[in-house]
């Protein structure tokens, strides 16, 4: 099969070939290309953006979608694309629709004028369907659902091989108290995926998420997806790895249990001391709900605008409450917030059963590239302005595994 190869660097991203092996590829690509309404023309007059000069977004987003053509990637995923203006809109569609993409854009809330654009080619997918995914937060943010199906020759294992891919944008942090509205926006999407994945009695199956993070390795977002069992492609193929690599199971509820676990645990406190802190000043062996809103406020998930409602925090404590007693001793504070309760346990080994005797087909991480390369050395080229992001395009092979090995690609 004659394919198209993208030279990036010193490597190659190949979007319609075959691996060594013969196997078939699909690849991805992620980019923030920087809209128009953000992007200063002048340091002395911040005020000037490149949305008041129509030949120089319309030049610079002709050579984006160049770019983006000449990879032909399987899937596109585009932050802060300017859904506000018509014609970057229709000069989108267009390019993407004649080289055969089917494309989805969502604008962000309140008219912020930015938003995504998903596109998958035809060559590779059938749209399954749809979703859009509305925070409502202060930031307005939004992601996108696509549940898609693999066409032959991509579908060789199964004739009904499924993904599902997310873009998104979440917050830039630009204070402490966002960092708890990041991780209200990913447990959303993870929470969103998982009901829609009930909804339609979907298989266990690849779930690629895509999007600009605004963060890095060491922030909250990055080491809670991996702690609900995803990886990084771009480690992957560069063989980079984490403290907590080892963190994965094959499908978990209660996220924001997951959540107030992560803060805890990364106050290096031990369960009983972690137990001792909920208790606040209580002298007794259980956790009274005032001294529960307390711990929550310490650890900053509350207590400002961008904290959790007072109905989540209700929803919470009668999750954990298990008896239903109004307090929480230590047996159930092991089960619902230190460790995973009876029923994830149950599921997970359930899961893990089912998966031994269970097929289904996941990918292949073959090879992960960031554009312009001189980033991928720490170094940022002066004349490199299609964007103040780098784009980065993964390549996949499907392979059979059990479903109990099924992990996430973000």
């Amino acid at each position: 099969m004659k394919g198209r190869i993208s030279k990036i660097g010193s490597y190659a991203i190949s979007s319609s070939i075959r691996d060594q092996h013969q196997q078939p590829c699909i690849s991805c690509t992620t980019f923030n290309i920087l809209a128009p309404i953000y992007k200063r023309l002048s340091q002395k007059d911040q005020s000037l953006r490149e949305s008041d000069n129509r030949a120089y977004w319309h030049g610079r987003n002709h050579r984006i979608l160049d770019w983006l053509l000449y990879e032909r990637s399987s899937i596109i995923c585009l932050q802060e694309f300017w859904v506000g203006n018509e014609e970057l809109v229709n000069m989108y569609e267009k390019r993407l629709g004649d080289a055969g993409y089917l494309s989805y854009k969502l604008g962000r809330t309140n008219n912020r004028g930015d938003g995504l654009l998903t596109a998958v080619h035809k060559d590779y997918f059938r749209v399954v369907n749809s979703r859009d995914l509305l925070f409502n937060d202060c930031g307005d943010r939004v992601a996108q659902l696509l549940h898609v199906e693999l066409v032959p020759p991509y579908s060789q294992y199964d004739a009904h091989q499924e993904v599902l891919i997310v873009n998104t944008h979440l917050l830039f942090p630009h204070d402490s108290t966002l960092s708890i509205v990041r991780l209200q926006q990913v447990y959303k999407i993870l929470q969103y995926v998982e009901s829609y994945q009930k909804e339609v009695n979907l298989s266990p199956m690849p779930i690629i998420l895509c999007g600009d993070w605004n963060g890095s390795k060491r922030g909250h977002v990055y080491k809670f997806l991996r702690s609900q069992g995803f990886v990084s492609s771009y480690d992957t193929a560069h063989r980079y790895t984490d403290s907590d690599a080892h963190k994965w199971v094959s499908h978990r509820n209660h996220r924001v249990f997951g959540m107030f676990r992560y803060l805890l645990r990364r106050a290096s406190l031990t369960a009983e001391d972690a137990f001792a802190f909920l208790k606040t000043d209580n002298d007794g062996d259980h956790i009274t709900f005032m001294g529960f809103c307390e711990t929550l406020r310490q650890l900053n998930l509350t207590g400002h605008c961008n904290g959790l409602t007072t109905k989540e925090i209700k929803d919470l404590w009668i999750q954990a409450d298990i008896d239903g007693n109004g307090f929480l001793d230590y047996k159930e504070f092991q089960q619902r917030i230190w460790n995973q309760n009876w029923s994830e346990q149950r599921e997970a080994a359930d899961g893990e059963a089912k998966g031994n005797q269970e097929q289904t087909v996941g990918f292949s991480v073959k090879n992960a590239v960031l554009f312009p390369p001189e980033v991928e050395k720490g170094r940022w080229p002066e004349n490199y302005s299609l964007s103040d992001h780098a784009r980065l395009t993964v390549v996949f092979s499907p392979i059979r595994m059990p479903c109990s090995q099924l992990v996430g690609e973000a």
